[in-house]
């Protein structure tokens, strides 16, 4: 009987093109989907695929994502002998031993797989939405006799320079990794999911860590040193099933207004392929009689009395009478309050928008501070603020975490960022 793998997930990234989204929480701690988290989605997938070993190395903020985690009970991981496990850097010879990139997250954790003795390790990306089943590539895996795989997807030659790209043969065998390049030579973009024969990786990690030019880096340095071994050791598993990237605005707010969709294409009710998180108790969702909601996704102890459109509603949230809400992302326990009118916007927990506030009017114009990041004519409001009645905010805004009334002066131009005095 084959042993169980075991599951490492990295989670301690930043997201720094999620803008003010990631200023207090990493990445994989963002909330999705109405009342979900974004590492509810590897943690899930590891569950459905039978995998109950599992750690999950986190660095940046780990607070909020270790205390979501817990003890792993809603996905069935509170286990002896097994069950999730948070790996952060820990304190060695030399002060704070930091992660310094994904392969020494993985060579700092070698005892902790150790532990399990198994034959292979799964590495997972935990800031991914996506389901997938484990199983079907670690039987490939097994089948190529490959001491390595790594899952793919096909993607426009156009993204190349987001991903690595994976060149192979007719076999799916491996022969060139290139790092977000400019000209690839494939279309098929490594997704940050692997399988390797333990044993293998632990001799590519320690070799990886004496090299002291290497970033310590799976994409940059380990793989591409395999591929250059010349023995056909890595072979490529072609995955066709939901797999988003949500590591800029645009991309969360379209990932989340996918899901409104008839037929979205994630199911998150899928009794077969069930996701599960850690969240508080709600009531059922209220809508008023004098509310109109189309194409939206309500969640439970949600409570509407305006109009929502083609928008997430998270759990919590309170949408007074007189509001609207267009093409939106608005956070648990968000409240909007009467004659309100937001568009294309993306609110985060907790906060509340004053009576009669106009969000995401006018012409959009490039961010001052953060072009980049806040350049899709979305309007970014943070967690824990409080958002002035009758006040008007364009497109291309940011409003920081926590700020009060006495944060803003008058009107938010587009273009415009309101922080934290």
């Amino acid at each position: 009987m084959r042993k169980q793998p075991v599951a490492l997930i990295l989670a301690g990234g930043q997201g720094r093109r999620l803008g003010l989204l990631t200023d207090e929480i990493a990445k994989p701690a963002i909330p999705f989907g109405g009342k979900y988290r974004i590492i509810d989605f590897s943690l899930s997938n590891c569950v459905n695929s039978g995998i109950h070993n599992v750690g999950v190395l986190t660095q940046y903020r780990p607070h909020l994502l270790s205390r979501h985690i817990g003890i792993g009970r809603p996905w069935d991981l509170d286990r002896k002998g097994g069950g999730v496990t948070i790996l952060p850097p820990f304190t060695g010879m030399q002060a704070s031993d930091w992660y310094t990139g994904t392969a020494n997250a993985v060579f700092q954790n070698t005892e902790f797989v150790d532990d399990f003795n198994p034959e292979l390790v799964v590495i997972l990306s935990g800031d991914h939405v996506y389901g997938m089943d484990y199983n079907e590539m670690i039987d490939y895996h097994l089948s190529k006799g490959a001491k390595g795989t790594i899952v793919c997807m096909r993607v426009p030659l156009s993204e190349s320079r987001r991903f690595g790209m994976v060149v192979t043969d007719f076999e799916n065998r491996v022969i060139d990794f290139q790092e977000k390049p400019e000209k690839p030579r494939s279309d098929l973009a490594s997704l940050g999911i692997y399988v390797f024969d333990w044993d293998f990786l632990k001799e590519r990690l320690l070799l990886d860590e004496e090299d002291p030019n290497s970033d310590n880096d799976f994409g940059k340095n380990v793989l591409p040193r395999i591929v250059e071994e010349e023995a056909g050791d890595l072979f490529s598993f072609v995955f066709d099933g939901y797999w988003r990237d949500v590591g800029t605005l645009l991309s969360y707010w379209k990932a989340n207004l996918e899901l409104v969709r008839p037929i979205p294409p994630l199911n998150l009710h899928d009794p077969s392929w069930k996701y599960y998180t850690q969240t508080q108790e709600y009531p059922p969702a209220f809508v008023g009689t004098d509310s109109s909601v189309r194409s939206s996704l309500i969640n439970e102890g949600s409570e509407i009395s305006g109009t929502v459109e083609n928008s997430v509603v998270f759990q919590g949230v309170k949408i007074r009478k007189g509001a609207v809400v267009k093409d939106s992302v608005l956070m648990s326990d968000t409240v909007i309050e009467q004659d309100a009118y937001i568009e294309k916007a993306i609110i985060g927990e907790r906060t509340k928008i004053g009576e009669g506030t106009r969000i995401g009017s006018g012409e959009p114009k490039s961010h001052k501070l953060a072009p980049d990041v806040y350049s899709y004519g979305l309007a970014v409001i943070g967690s824990d603020a409080v958002v002035p009645r009758g006040i008007t905010i364009g497109k291309n805004v940011s409003i920081g975490n926590r700020c009060r009334k006495e944060d803003f002066e008058g009107d938010v131009d587009s273009g415009e960022a309101v922080l934290k005095k």
